[in-house]
């Protein structure tokens, strides 16, 4: 068994059909954590954006690349803090850590 992993995750992991975030998918997702967590595996963990913005969507608004950049970076801090409040809600210490200043 792994001693520390990084689980990727997209944005849309998320998300519901018609909305950001679907509740049922952040516990179920923040428990399957919790169980890897209880076998005494370290997780770090990176998600995107992409259930608040994709970059096509930018362009056709006309932002510039730098713009479109900078608003996903963003949506992956929103998606990075909705996932660790789920998880210090049940108990999973969690830092959310970004380059965005």
């Amino acid at each position: 068994m792994y001693k520390r992993i990084l689980l990727k995750l997209s944005g849309e992991s998320i998300s519901a059909d018609d909305f950001p975030y679907s509740a049922e998918k952040l516990d179920d997702l923040a428990d399957q954590i919790r169980q890897i967590k209880e076998m005494g595996v370290q997780i770090g963990i990176v998600i995107g954006g992409g259930n608040i913005c994709r970059g096509k969507l930018f362009e056709k608004l006309g932002f510039d690349r730098v713009q479109s950049d900078y608003a996903g970076m963003l949506g992956t801090v929103i998606n990075s803090l909705m996932l660790g409040a789920k998880l210090n809600q049940i108990g999973i210490k969690t830092t959310v850590m970004s380059a965005v200043q």
